[in-house]
């Protein structure tokens, strides 16, 4: 299983002192050489982390691959069309959030997914899709020709007990399966960190994690270096 990093909290913190400092450019570095196969950012229309600026020279210089979180808007589509990311990922996108809450309902809106897919992939851009561990939604995934589904493990995540976390681990395996079954490439998200990473190891249909928050804020204590190669061992 791949481990890929988001890097937008490392703007994040730039972005509190309105500086240039943290430069998630420099993150994303690092985290390539610790071992990262992937570097994640989420342009969102606020521009509340990540900036366009930020977007042009990760898409300069990232090596490995480059995930862009996005929302289905013509803005941004245009931004994406024009910096080719390895992987664009759509997503659910609320301003008022603190992060992205949920999944997209790719069921109720078929038809403009449809058509914001096909546009990617007339600039061979591959789609991936952030979905909640439902049948339906990975059924309409496929429906509307994405390449790519992003199972959203909030749920597990957030979990307040073992019994609960088992169930919503059993909703993101069977997903999972259910996607490659429909010829999907599978990955996941959201809320991953050092103590409950351990089970997705045994899902063989997930290629890749997408992690974020938990490694930067170890990062805070032993090094951003040291962060993304402990999680490493732990995704192996």
């Amino acid at each position: 299983m791949r481990l890929c990093i988001n890097i937008d909290h490392i703007a994040t913190l730039r972005e509190a002192r309105g500086g240039v400092e943290p430069d998630p450019v420099t993150a994303a570095q690092i985290c390539e050489l610790a071992g990262a196969k992937g570097i994640v950012c989420h342009l969102r229309e606020d521009r509340r982390h990540i900036n366009d600026r930020d977007l042009r020279l990760l898409r300069d210089t990232v090596k490995t691959k480059l995930d862009l979180e996005m929302a289905a808007t013509d803005e941004i589509i245009k931004i994406a069309v024009e910096t080719l990311p390895d992987l664009a990922t759509l997503v659910p996108e609320r301003r008022q959030e603190l992060t992205t809450e949920g999944g997209l309902d790719v069921a109720g809106h078929r038809h403009h997914l449809r058509d914001v897919v096909q546009e990617l992939h007339r600039h061979d851009i591959p789609v991936s899709l952030f979905i909640d561990p439902v049948p339906l939604q990975v059924e309409a995934a496929r429906e509307v020709e994405a390449d790519f589904i992003e199972i959203h493990t909030g749920a597990y995540a957030e979990a307040r007990d073992e019994e609960q976390a088992r169930e919503h681990l059993a909703a993101v395996r069977a997903s999972a399966s259910l996607g490659r079954k429909l010829g999907l490439r599978v990955n996941a998200g959201h809320g991953l960190d050092y103590l409950n990473i351990e089970p997705f190891r045994q899902i063989e249909e997930i290629e890749e994690v997408s992690i974020g928050h938990a490694i930067i804020a170890r990062a805070v204590f032993v090094g951003l270096d040291h962060a993304v190669r402990e999680m490493i061992t732990l995704t192996r």
